[in-house]
This record gives C-alpha cells, sequence and structure tokens, in this order.
C-alpha cells in the first residue's frame, strides 16, 4: 500500500523553479532516501508534503488521504483545515537543527505535542515518552534542558518526539548535517534500528554510504528533477544517467 503519493508536484519562489514535475510513491514499511546537491529541491519537497511550504501544482495523498488536488476546473486546491490536520497528525518530520523548545525539558519537549494536540493523558505520554528515551539512549536525560545536551542526544530526543506522535511516515530532513562525524553515527544507528522495524521513511541525506546500505530505494535530484529512482545497486553501482554518475564519482573515490 503506498503510504505517500506525489504526482506532477511543481513549486516556484518567483521565477525560480525548485520543483518540477516530481512523481515518485512511497510503500508502507519502505526506506526512501532522497539525494543530490545542494539546491536540487530536495529539501523544499519534504516542506511541501510536510505543509510547511504551499505547492503550485500537482497532487500530494498520505494514507489515503488527499492533501492537494485539482478541483473541477482543473486548479490545484488543498484539502480543508480539517483534513490537513487529520493528515498533519499521520507523519513526523526530524529537522537538520533539531528544533527543540530551549525552555522545556527534554520529557516536557516529547509530551508536548502528545498532551496538547492528540489530548493524551498526561502519565500515559510520560510514560511513552519514557520507553522512547529508553530506546533512544537517554533514560537520564529527561529532566535535562536541550542546552545541556550534545548535538547527537538533542538530534535523538527530536526522533523521540516525532515517534511520540505514531506517525504513519517519518521523514529527516539531513539529519545529520549539523553534526561532527563522531555523532553523526548516533543517529544512523537509531535510524537503521527504525528501518529494521519497518518503519517508512523518507530521508533527505548526504550520507552516501548510509543511504546505499539503508534504503529500499534512492532517488536522486537535481535542479528540480527527479533524474533517477531505483535500489541502492541501481542508483549508485550501475546507474546509466551521466549525471548520476557524474554527482556519485566523487562518493567512490
Amino acid at each position: 500500500m503506498a503510504i505517500l503519493e506525489v504526482t506532477n508536484l511543481s513549486k516556484s519562489f518567483g521565477e525560480l523553479g525548485v520543483l518540477k514535475d516530481i512523481s515518485f510513491e512511497v510503500q508502507q514499511g519502505e526506506v526512501v532516501s532522497i539525494i543530490g546537491p545542494s539546491g536540487s529541491g530536495k529539501s523544499t519537497l519534504l516542506r511541501c508534503i510536510n505543509q510547511f511550504e504551499k505547492a503550485d501544482d500537482g497532487r500530494i495523498s498520505i494514507c489515503g488521504l488527499d492533501m492537494l488536488v485539482k478541483d473541477k476546473n482543473g486548479r490545484t486546491v488543498y484539502a480543508p483545515k480539517k483534513v490537513l490536520q487529520e493528515i498533519r497528525l499521520k507523519i513526523g518530520l526530524v529537522f537538520q537543527n533539531f528544533n527543540l523548545f530551549p525552555h522545556m525539558t527534554v520529557l516536557q519537549n516529547i509530551i508536548e505535542a502528545p498532551v496538547h494536540v492528540l489530548k493524551q493523558d498526561k502519565n500515559q505520554a510520560t510514560e511513552k515518552a519514557m520507553e522512547l528515551l529508553a530506546k533512544m539512549g537517554l533514560s537520564d536525560k529527561a529532566n535535562e534542558y536541550p542546552c545541556n545536551l550534545s548535538g547527537g542526544q538533542q538530534q535523538r530526543v527530536s526522533i523521540a518526539r516525532a515517534l511520540a506522535l505514531n506517525p504513519d511516515v517519518l521523514f529527516f530532513d539531513e539529519p545529520t548535517s549539523a553534526l561532527d562525524p563522531e555523532l553523526t553515527g548516533e543517529i544512523l544507528k537509531v535510524i537503521k534500528e527504525l528501518a529494521a522495524e519497518k518503519m517508512t521513511m523518507v530521508i533527505v541525506t548526504h550520507e552516501m554510504q548510509f543511504a546505499k546500505e539503508i534504503s529500499d530505494r534512492v532517488i536522486f535530484m537535481d535542479g528540480g528533477y527527479i533524474i533517477e529512482n531505483g535500489t541502492p545497486e541501481e542508483v549508485f553501482e550501475n546507474s546509466e544517467n551521466e549525471r548520476t554518475k557524474q554527482f556519485l564519482e566523487r562518493y567512490h573515490s
């Protein structure tokens, strides 16, 4: 079953076309990595799917709910607010710069949305949060503030916060780009564990070896287009596309 369907998606900022006729699907339990040079549209694509940016044209469907469709006059329109809110609860996004609330403890950061958005009982939300912190190896950090954590620890809290809402699909926007190489391994290990549990994930990453190891499929973007969409073996080892080969050359050296 396709958890995410994107069809002919386009987005421009003024005269600059950032996404051009983007189409792809993500199946339940699948891990899809999106790679490509800076400025290729990868992060904008995630921001459109997560409703942080408004797309200009195309269709987006998540868990069978239409977020962006064509009306009877052929115009691109968004679903009613209630449907958009329902969709928002089905997806989680882990940012590259953590985006934790600095005035809240780790535990408060994680239970904020379950309690105030999902209206969960606070004790129930706290119990789930502590389970997630244990999974992230951070049981002893529940009452710390983000400023007292390393970058790797803050990013693991961000992942726990996203998982606390029980999303159907989890998006990562370059989750290791703000970390030094030593801390990067911590985050990649967590994502690998989630993949082993068959969590549906879409990962924008510049970690090529990681993308190759973890992904069911890899999408290569350049200049706002999807240039290639295939298995890691097809994209990394047997690509016949010159632009893909040129981009990956430096990772093979």
